[in-house]
C-alpha cells in the first residue's frame, strides 16, 4: 500500500490554567450560615411535625394513626419488600407508602393540629428574621 492520505489529528491547544483560592473558615459569614440552616430546618421539619401531631391527636381515627405509623416505619426501615437498587421497581413500594401517607395527611389535617404543629416548630426552630 501507498503512503497514508490521512492528515495527522489536530493538536489540542493548551488549556489555560486557572488558579483557585480556597476560602478559609474565617471568611464564611457564620450568621448567614445559621440563618440558612434554620430556614432549611424549618422547611424540612414542618411536615414531619405536622404528621407527628396528627398521629398524636385524639380526634384522628385509630386506623388512620395505625396506617400513618406503618407507612412511616416502612419508609424509615432499611429493609424493603423490593430492594431500592432494582431500577424503577425498587422505589415503587416506597412510592405506595408515601402516597398513602400524603393522602391521609391531606384528608385528616385540621387547623387545630396545624396550629399545635406550628407552635412546636416555632419552639424547636425559632423563626428567622
Amino acid at each position: 500500500m501507498g503512503p497514508s492520505t490521512q492528515s495527522p489529528p489536530p493538536r489540542a491547544e493548551p488549556q489555560e490554567t486557572i488558579e483557585a483560592e480556597v476560602l478559609g473558615s474565617a471568611e464564611i459569614d457564620e450568621g448567614l450560615l445559621w440563618k440558612l440552616l434554620r430556614r432549611a430546618g424549618r422547611s424540612v421539619a414542618r411536615p414531619a411535625i405536622e404528621c407527628l401531631e396528627l398521629v398524636l391527636d385524639a380526634e384522628t381515627p385509630f386506623q388512620v394513626r395505625l396506617t400513618m405509623v406503618a407507612a412511616l416505619t416502612y419508609l424509615l426501615f432499611p429493609l424493603d419488600l423490593i430492594p431500592d437498587f432494582i431500577p424503577v421497581a425498587g422505589f415503587g413500594d416506597d412510592v405506595v407508602a408515601m402516597t398513602a401517607l400524603l393522602g391521609l395527611y391531606r384528608s385528616h389535617m385540621s387547623e387545630a393540629v396545624r396550629t399545635r404543629a406550628q407552635r412546636k416548630l416555632d419552639q424547636w426552630f425559632p423563626p428567622v428574621r
